[in-house]
């Protein structure tokens, strides 16, 4: 079980336990109770004591979050995962293409969140999956995981604060006309499927940073920068201004060249939730890309 502490300063003396947790650490509501009522703890100076505490300059407050309930679905595998970083809080991998993030009906096993699991049982930890940036099945690249659901929390709400930051590379089909720009156009699901995206007007907002790097054979090497985060978004802006990811043969791109969307996530910056620090990591272009680059 995870337990963080905090050692209170003058400048919080006074409040109490609730609302040091919820206006100064970020605790929401659903955390507080999960630790109240699902097996946690709180201690002040090592000594249990309800959230109507009050705090005085030199406490140790300490939380100890309770054990995690996995559902039925989740079969720990033996999948070797790619790990550039990690710590109590966190996890940070390299997701190679082909392997889906969640399980679902037509990928319930070989997936990130089966490895994981498998990874946790092999240390004896009792957390369960909680991806805060997922990755399309055939998109490779940087994927951030919580550990457990403070951690997930505070990242969800950076995330919605559009404070984790992460930019692709993508090699397009065409030779895009403008060297930078924005697209500005809002997804939402197609009626007539269940997995293809579309641009409708009354689609969520969605905002695509790019930037050409560097002009193809037949295509252009591009970095892009999400402002925010829907389903295919990349994949549909492209396709949407008419120059689809190459292999992407669900929004018109060919895969002649390369059998899934040439699509890398290569670097993911956000903020601890534990400590604040800014962390920034970065992945290399995998083989397939720079094979298709080069040629």
């Amino acid at each position: 079980m995870r337990c963080l502490n905090w050692k209170i300063t003058a400048e919080h003396e006074g409040m109490l336990i609730k609302e040091y947790l919820q206006q100064i650490q970020g605790f929401s509501r659903r955390i507080l109770r999960s630790v109240k009522f699902g097996g946690g703890a709180i201690l002040k100076n090592g000594q249990p004591v309800t959230v109507r505490h009050e705090l005085a300059a030199g406490d140790v407050l300490a939380v100890v979050f309770p054990p995690e309930k996995r559902g039925s679905h989740l079969i720990g595998e033996d999948i070797p995962l790619d790990i550039v970083y990690e710590d109590e809080d966190i996890l940070v991998l390299n997701k190679p293409a082909g392997v889906v993030t969640i399980p679902s009906m037509l990928h319930p096993t070989g997936t990130i969140a089966n490895a994981l699991i498998g990874y946790y049982e092999r240390l004896g930890l009792t957390y369960t999956v909680h991806v805060v940036t997922r990755l399309d099945r055939d998109t490779s690249g940087l994927l951030l995981v919580a550990k457990h659901r403070f951690s997930h929390s505070l990242l969800f709400e950076k995330q919605k604060a559009g404070s984790v930051n992460r930019s692709y590379y993508a090699l397009v089909e065409g030779e895009l006309e403008t060297e930078s720009a924005t697209i500005d156009a809002p997804i939402a699901k197609k009626e007539t499927s269940m997995i293809e995206r579309e641009v409708v007007a009354e689609g969520k907002r969605a905002v695509t940073h790019y930037q050409v790097i560097r002009h193809t054979a037949g295509g252009s090497l591009v970095n892009v920068r999400l402002e925010t985060g829907r389903t295919h978004q990349i994949r549909v802006h492209f396709a949407h201004i008419g120059h689809p990811l190459m292999g992407d043969d669900l929004y018109g791109g060919h895969e002649d060249k390369i059998e899934r969307q040439a699509l890398h996530c290569k670097t993911l910056a956000f903020q601890h939730p534990a400590t604040g620090e800014r962390l920034e990591f970065s992945a290399p272009m995998p083989e397939d890309m720079k094979k298709l680059l080069d040629e």
